[in-house]
């Protein structure tokens, strides 16, 4: 079994590495350093560091500034806060400008655990993905987290970078290359095809291996850009016959709707979504939260096997 590895910690440290190299790299939080990691930078590099206090929606605006004046402004909070609190500002200072803000935020989903409701970002990548011209990253593993810091840096443009709180298993190697707006095929299947993102593609490739043994061969694939959304994976994976998604998001506006206009448009094959219904979390532990809400391995069985019946 491969380590278990902190997204946030990765970013931060990526993100110190990248600023030593690039004097046009600055960052900005909103009293959360210690959380998102951007303490590290700050200790280092404090003269390019921002610290904001509990206004986010001021943090974005002085992102856009920055921007504007030809930085490259790392903007970080938590998924609810940005772009939850900040989206009037995103949407006015940065998407419609297309300033080279990237907005990478932690603690998304349900899985920030007994923190409880007011700080699962579960209607994030609804908001940000409804913007034009945002780059939209769900990385699936610490090593997918650098590779996509990486990417942000060296492409102009605003970028929304969505991690998780708890410590995340490696999917990939350190030779692992990242490509904007393309998928990652992680297991080769006939019978149906799972496209999964964040912490959902672990639980995916686990449950592809369990119905394996019952004699139904699943195609894995991970999508970690949801902006620009790589289509051709999707027409692709239709040729299975069936396909699910699984997200720690809302069903709607997330991965599973994105997925279901290709599919609707493209290559019409029957679809199941595991995602969060149309309800908010209660506190609780992870491991819990994502037992109850049905974001397991099983619940992506269940739905392979009902999408496979309906071919």
């Amino acid at each position: 079994m491969k380590a278990e590895v902190s997204l946030r910690e990765t970013y931060g440290k990526t993100l110190l590495e990248l600023g030593m190299e690039n004097q046009d790299i600055v960052v900005l939080d909103a009293d959360l350093s210690r959380s998102t990691m951007t303490h590290f930078f700050a200790k280092e590099l404090p003269e390019r560091f921002f610290e904001c206090g509990i206004a986010e929606q001021n943090m974005i605006s002085i992102a856009a500034g920055l921007a504007a004046s030809g930085k490259i402004a790392f903007a970080s909070t938590f998924a609810v806060f940005a772009p939850g609190r900040c989206f009037d500002q995103i949407r006015m200072s940065i998407a419609q400008p297309q300033r080279n803000v990237k907005i990478v935020a932690t603690h998304s989903g349900i899985t920030v655990g007994e923190d409880g409701t007011s700080h699962q970002a579960i209607e994030d990548l609804a908001l940000i993905c409804s913007l034009p011209g945002f780059n939209v990253i769900v990385p699936a593993d610490a090593i997918e987290t650098a590779r996509a810091v990486e990417a942000a840096v060296a492409t102009h443009g605003p970028f929304y970078i969505r991690l998780c709180r708890p410590k995340s298993q490696l999917i990939y190697d350190e030779d692992y290359r990242f490509r904007l707006g393309k998928a990652v095929t992680l297991r080769q299947g006939k019978d149906a095809a799972i496209i999964a993102i964040g912490l959902m593609v672990k639980a995916a490739l686990e449950a592809a291996q369990n119905l394996k043994r019952e004699g139904i061969d699943c195609q894995v694939l991970n999508m970690p850009t949801l902006k620009p959304l790589d289509q051709a994976a999707i027409i692709k994976a239709a040729e299975t016959g069936a396909i699910v998604t699984a997200e720690e998001h809302l069903e709607h506006g997330g991965l599973g709707s994105m997925v279901a206009r290709v599919v609707a448009q493209h290559r019409p094959v029957p679809m199941e979504l595991v995602a969060l219904k149309d309800t908010y979390a209660k506190s609780g532990k992870p491991a819990e939260l994502l037992e109850r809400y049905g974001l397991t391995a099983r619940d992506i069985e269940k739905a392979v096997k009902s999408a496979i019946k309906r071919k």
